[in-house]
């Protein structure tokens, strides 16, 4: 869960992405961060290998980091992922309270912060964390075009 020397927090979060790819998930990685810069969880998707839609790897860290800190609020985590949020991880990174939101790739198709619902605008949200997205794009969209330009 810890990173490498000299690696940033989303450098973190890429490997976890190759790691799910090398199982044959959508590369996807998550990396959530205390505000002591301790990271609390780190994981990629993981629904084939669950047999779960709800797996992908914002949840899975938020679910780990909250089990972790015995508690539902992340008030002050940062979370890295390497592609846009969909809605239902937006959900759950609202709820959760996260702090910062750090993601790489954009994702037109099924994103909802930038994309989409643009969730973290709704009136629905109740909680929206600072978005920065476009950190390491180069190389989260070139994972996601390598993993599925493999299976055509």
């Amino acid at each position: 869960m810890t990173s490498r020397p000299g690696e940033s927090y989303m450098q973190a979060a890429l490997r976890q992405a190759e790691a799910a790819a090398a199982r044959g998930e959508v590369p996807v990685g998550a990396l959530l961060v205390a505000a002591d810069g301790r990271a609390l969880a780190a994981d990629g998707n993981r629904m084939r290998e669950l047999s779960d839609p709800t797996a992908h790897a914002e949840m899975l860290v938020i679910r780990q980091a909250a089990a972790a800190v015995g508690s539902e609020r992340l008030a002050g985590a940062d979370l890295y992922v390497t592609l846009e949020p969909c809605t239902m991880c937006a959900a759950a990174i609202a709820f959760a309270r996260i702090r910062r939101l750090y993601f790489a790739a954009a994702d037109a198709k099924g994103g909802a912060v930038e994309h989409g619902p643009r969730f973290f605008s709704s009136p629905a949200c109740h909680h929206a964390p600072e978005v920065y997205g476009g950190i390491e794009e180069v190389a989260a969209a070139a994972l996601l075009r390598a993993f599925f330009s493999a299976r055509r």
